[in-house]
């Protein structure tokens, strides 16, 4: 059985953190182990110290994909933190539907995983609207630095209990059930989704106008201090005046740190 010695583990630890902002504790070693010990054995690596000069040495990339796709936690699921989604209901679609001029919405998942939330915001938008929905630009920035669940995302493939939360008209309305029992997002809410693959560590972002809303839930719990308090700095800079961020609700940003307002729990406000 491959182990991992102590500094093998803090030498992958800080290339993970350094790169992705992904901080992995002591106690995660037996995690890396069972997840990567596969790895180790299909690209013909003894220890971990081969592994890493492996990922270092791969100029395709695909080392360090699998790597990432490996790694990370994706767990999410439809209508997580449900008073996010009515809020944004009640309270934003409202706001931005007034405010925004040229009916251009600028809504980015960061983190998005395999696609539940942004699907959710889709579908609200999409009955928040109604017929109007035409006249608007409503296409929502999903991203995610594991390639493994951004393919599950664009599929768009959920079982029966993965959708039992959803409204039920939402289930008749978005979903199309397939022959293996499983139910797929229909075309047009797909339609309503742009994934890519971005890592939120990069120094600056490319977006050509500002954001009018970010949920960004449950990732920060991973970067350490200095890390976030960085990445929301970028996501204040890339805002709209009156734009608002969701984070997760075990998360929270010190409100002397960053230009960001209070609203409520987990949700911030540009003002």
């Amino acid at each position: 059985m491959i182990t991992i010695t102590k500094n093998e583990f803090k030498r992958l630890a800080e290339y993970i953190e350094n790169n992705y902002g992904i901080r992995l504790k002591e106690e995660k070693k037996s995690l890396v182990i069972n997840r990567l010990y596969h790895e180790l054995v299909n690209s013909n690596c003894k220890n971990f110290t081969e592994y890493y000069e492996y990922i270092l040495s791969d100029k395709s990339g695909k080392a360090i994909t699998t790597l990432i796709n490996k790694i990370t936690t994706n767990h999410t699921f439809f209508m997580r933190e449900a008073d996010h989604f009515q809020y944004f209901r009640d309270k934003v679609l409202p706001y931005l539907s007034t405010t925004v001029k040229d009916k251009d919405l600028r809504i980015w998942s960061a983190g998005c995983s395999s696609g539940q939330e942004p699907y959710t915001l889709a579908m609200i938008i999409d009955d928040y609207f109604k017929n109007d929905k035409i006249q608007w630009d409503t296409k929502i920035l999903a991203t995610d630095i594991s390639s493994k669940v951004l393919n599950e995302a664009i599929n768009g493939v959920y079982n029966k209990d993965e959708i039992e939360s959803l409204p039920s008209l939402w289930r008749l309305n978005y979903f199309q059930k397939l022959d293996n029992g499983s139910y797929m997002i229909i075309d047009e809410i797909k339609q309503e989704v742009i994934y890519r693959k971005f890592n939120l560590m990069e120094k600056t972002f490319p977006f050509r106008k500002k954001l009018h809303v970010i949920f960004c839930r449950n990732v920060m719990i991973y970067f350490d201090h200095k890390t976030k308090i960085e990445l929301v700095k970028k996501f204040y800079d890339i805002m709209e005046y009156g734009g608002y961020l969701f984070i997760g609700h075990t998360e929270s940003i010190p409100r002397n740190e960053t230009g960001f307002k209070y609203v409520m729990p987990s949700v911030y406000r540009k003002v």
